[in-house]
């Protein structure tokens, strides 16, 4: 009961408001307002301080400076065997799997458009119709920059307005295409599996998303999808390299179009998940020589 109450209330709550009061709150630079909440979220949600690179409140600027912290060097090893896609993220898995007939799996029991996710543009969504796809959840207390799971070339990127319902457990149950009506920024990669999307989902709370190359995509949100155009001179980002953040936690959504992309046998709901560890595999065809 308490599950089907939730979308009720979230869809009540100013959703855009709170995320930009919790936007302004979170860059408040004043130090005892700041250091104090660093020191609850930490113990509220038992933060792993000891691999981050500066580990003491008083050392960042503001709360958000904390959230999206930096890790000491060497604390999120990539895996580097030929063919390894690692994950982008540190989270838990919420589903991972084919995408059959352009649906993705949200929840046990609900499903959602390809399509609609990457904005209502069938041609882009085309050759992702068939592929697979990876739905990972941030927690409060993770690691919030986002990593590239495999080398890749930036062609486009698209932010699509929306709705900030939460991406707890509970919403992602109940709320019907959450994540395709959520606000997010969508990313496509060239990769040497084909065509890889990385899609970053707002939620309540996360009064922002960047990238490393555009810098804070939202704020400002506005009413219309806005889109960047990289392929007349692409972006090339490593495996493991940081392509975003998310200021205040929420999902990533990887969608390959090769459908031998192979997924590890581990990778389902509510598995943990880490930066840089491998979560599957291209397929044999793509998978370049090490000689």
């Amino acid at each position: 009961m308490l599950g089907r109450l939730l979308p009720l209330v979230f869809g009540l709550l100013p959703q855009h408001a709170i995320s930009r009061v919790i936007h302004a709150l979170a860059r408040w630079r004043w130090r005892p307002w700041k250091n104090l909440l660093i020191r609850v979220f930490t113990r509220v949600f038992n933060v792993n301080l000891t691999e981050a690179a500066n580990a003491g409140a008083e050392t960042y600027e503001s709360f958000n400076a904390f959230f999206t912290r930096a890790l000491t060097p060497g604390s999120r090893p990539l895996a580097s065997e030929p063919g390894v896609i690692a994950s982008p993220v540190d989270g838990h898995v919420s589903e991972a799997g084919s995408i059959t007939a352009g649906r993705l799996i949200q929840a046990k029991g609900r499903d959602y458009g390809v399509v609609e996710l990457l904005g209502g543009d069938a041609t882009i969504a085309e050759p992702f119709l068939e592929g697979r796809f990876a739905t990972l959840y941030l927690s409060p207390r993770d690691y919030h920059r986002i990593h590239m799971p495999l080398a890749g070339d930036l062609e486009r990127m698209f932010h699509i307005p929306g709705r900030l319902f939460g991406v707890s457990r509970p919403l992602v149950k109940h709320v019907p295409s959450l994540f395709a009506r959520n606000e997010r920024l969508v990313t496509l990669f060239e990769t040497a599996a084909g065509p890889m999307a990385l899609v970053l989902v707002g939620a309540i709370g996360v009064g922002s998303i960047e990238t490393v190359w555009a810098g804070e995509i939202t704020p400002p949100r506005g009413q219309r999808i806005r889109s960047w155009d990289y392929r007349h001179d692409p972006l090339n980002l490593a495996a493991g390299e940081e392509m975003g953040r998310f200021n205040m936690g929420s999902t990533v959504i990887v969608l390959f179009a090769n459908p031998a992309v192979e997924w590890n046998t581990g990778l389902t709901a509510e598995q943990p998940v880490q930066m840089g560890r491998a979560i599957g595999r291209l397929g044999p065809e793509t998978t370049p020589d090490p000689n």
